[in-house]
């Protein structure tokens, strides 16, 4: 086992964070060795307390008397992404969701499979939508009894929710012929095919008729 690794595992989490004697002595010993073993210990110490982030980055920085730019410089960045998938949206900054919808999107590019297209689907759960008329939505998706996602979108507009099928998501990407989609009906004649057409045009997926943005408006860094 590591020697960072090794010596985090001997430590309880609660006792660890309350000595800050004990985490700066650490802290000093690791930085003693060499960068690689510091690194470790600080990774270890970072993804242990993430779910209470702001305030172990605080007991870390009165144990070791560091000010907030010297500390972060320290921090594992990995894009601005500092939970992991399964983390809730309102544990992760606004800039780390955007992140998280690009990686997301980036990987069912690489390897278009319905997997990674619904791992895009959950990215986008509540982001704004606009369709084909400019009429604003978002949706939902929610978890079963066995805590998984089930495969139904639930679209909330104007206070009223209905319900999406997946397949009926898969279906409308199957039937997309060309770049530019003039009319949601052009998917196919889909229950809530509406809505896909909004969600396509965000994703990027696919493009619409000038007339139509300036009433869905005109999604950002739309890639190819």
């Amino acid at each position: 086992m590591p020697l960072a690794s090794s010596f985090f595992s001997t430590a309880s989490a609660s006792v660890f964070l309350a000595s800050s004697a004990a985490l700066a002595s650490a802290f000093a010993f690791f930085a003693s060795k060499d960068a690689t073993s510091f690194s470790a210990f600080f990774r270890a110490v970072f993804f242990s307390f993430r779910s209470a982030f702001k305030v172990s980055m605080l007991a870390v920085m009165d144990a070791i008397s560091a000010v907030s730019a010297s500390f972060t410089s320290y921090l594992p960045y990995k894009k601005g992404v500092y939970f992991p998938n399964t983390a809730e949206k309102e544990k992760i900054s606004v800039g780390a969701e955007r992140q998280r919808r690009y990686r997301a999107m980036k990987r069912w590019r690489t390897n278009p499979t319905e997997e990674n297209f619904w791992g895009v689907v959950l990215a986008y759960a509540g982001v704004g939508f606009k369709t084909y008329s400019g009429l604003p939505f978002t949706y939902e998706v929610r978890k079963g009894r066995n805590g998984e996602y089930t495969k139904e979108l639930w679209i909330d507009r104007r206070e009223k929710s209905k319900s999406l099928a997946w397949s009926s998501i898969i279906l409308a990407l199957k039937n997309i012929k060309g770049e530019v989609v003039d009319r949601p009906k052009a998917l196919g004649d889909i229950r809530g095919v509406t809505y896909i057409y909004g969600m396509f045009y965000r994703f990027g997926l696919i493009d619409v008729p000038d007339e139509v943005k300036e009433k869905m408006g005109h999604p950002k860094n739309r890639k190819k």
